[in-house]
This record gives C-alpha cells, sequence and structure tokens, in this order.
C-alpha cells in the first residue's frame, strides 16, 4: 500500500512541478485567463488524452519525432472543459497550455 500511496504523491509532486512550469511558460494576457485549478483541471484532460489517443504508442519517424497537433489537442481541450462546465476557454489559449506542456515535458527528458 505504501508504495501505491508514494506513487500519488510523487504524481501530484510531479502535477505542481508542471503547472509551475506552464505557468511561467504563459504570456502573461493569457496566464490572467486560467486559475491554478484549472491548469490542473487541463493537465488531467491532456494526460487523458495522450492515454486515450495512442500518441503515446506512436512510433517516432527517422528523426526521432512523434507528429504531434497541437491544434487538435487544444479544441479537444476546449471542447471538453465546455462539456465538463469547467469554462469556455479559447483553443488559442489552450494552445500556450499544450505547449508549455511539452516544452516542460522536453526539459525533462534533457
Amino acid at each position: 500500500m505504501a508504495d501505491f500511496e508514494d506513487e500519488l504523491l510523487q504524481d501530484a509532486e510531479d502535477d505542481v512541478q508542471t503547472v509551475e512550469f506552464i505557468k511561467n511558460y504563459l504570456p502573461q494576457e493569457v496566464k490572467e485567463r486560467f486559475t491554478d485549478d484549472d491548469l490542473y483541471y487541463l493537465l488531467d484532460v491532456l494526460v487523458e488524452y495522450y492515454t486515450d489517443s495512442g500518441i503515446l504508442d506512436a512510433e517516432p519517424d527517422a528523426e526521432g519525432y512523434i507528429d504531434i497537433d497541437v491544434e487538435e489537442i487544444a479544441n479537444h481541450l476546449a471542447r471538453q472543459a465546455k462539456k465538463d462546465g469547467q469554462g469556455d476557454f479559447s483553443p488559442e489559449d489552450l494552445r500556450w497550455v499544450v505547449e508549455g506542456e511539452m516544452e516542460y515535458a522536453e526539459s525533462l527528458e534533457e
């Protein structure tokens, strides 16, 4: 049981660090449109999207890249947030959130 609790604590800490990175990544005028709770919610939806879409299982191309459609992901986040009653966010603003999360993930790989 301790392993599961440790994993939950680690996931929560990872989320805190990811959200802080995204907040620092967002331009000021975009940052003002999101609360911390919004960003945690969007991060959860983003992780769900990655898991359900098969992106995580995709094979990289010859250069080692996986094609990720940031616009499609931003549109998905906008639709899901509206459906869940979490807010009416513009896909343009959500692109920044998606790109911020991707930048954070890349920074961990370096």
